[in-house]
């Protein structure tokens, strides 16, 4: 389709952003703590908690990027109001990996643990959606290490500090737990399009 057939009256109409965001130009990393040097020989994924066998999946790099490869182009909401439209991701989709390492039927939780001790909570049904990518690669490119490298969750429907750069592993569990941010004020959820910031609006 041609930008006329699109736009008949030449007028590009940009996409709504999400209550109280504004858009930003560029992604900027922003991080707490210093970017971790990984090595990929003796870096391992992991998947535990209430597992669908009892048991605790581990995967290399290798075998993490044998469940497959896709790219989502989604916008990337950060709390402090800036968006950055049209970002591409390109890695492991998330429900790949749930199908390889499946949640107990009684697990609706996850917590998300990466370098230094960070963590974030979602929830199973986040990692589900369509566009929930373990993400290896920014703008077809290698993830830079100061973006996360070599693994970042990216969960475009929800704040990114739901996200956690250097990922190291996944935990199901059947009971709600708040991850680093949500332990210092912020929402429990961080829906985007809800506009839930923070833990007050709980």
């Amino acid at each position: 389709m041609s930008r006329a057939d699109d736009d008949p009256l030449g007028i590009t109409q940009p996409r709504p952003l999400p209550p109280g965001q504004r858009r930003a130009g560029v992604l900027r990393p922003i991080h707490y703590g210093r970017v971790p040097r990984i090595a990929l020989d003796r870096w391992r994924f992991t998947v535990e908690g209430e597992t669908a066998d009892g048991g605790m999946t581990q995967f290399s790099w290798e075998t993490l990027n044998e469940l497959g490869h896709t790219e989502v182009t989604v916008d990337h909401h950060c709390v402090s109001r800036r968006t950055v439209q049209d970002v591409t991701w390109g890695g492991i989709p998330c429900r790949a990996l749930i199908d390889a390492a499946p949640p107990a039927a009684s697990a609706v939780h996850v917590v998300a643990a990466a370098a230094y001790g960070y963590h974030a909570n979602v929830t199973v049904d986040d990692l589900l959606s369509p566009r929930a990518l373990l993400a290896t690669h920014l703008d077809g490119e290698p993830l830079p290490p100061e973006h996360g490298w070599p693994l970042r969750l990216i969960l475009p429907h929800l704040y990114g500090w739901k996200g956690p750069k250097w990922l190291l592993s996944l935990e199901y569990s059947t009971a709600p737990r708040r991850g680093f941010w949500e332990q210092q004020g912020y929402h429990f959820t961080g829906d985007v399009w809800r506009e839930e910031r923070y833990s007050h609006q709980e």
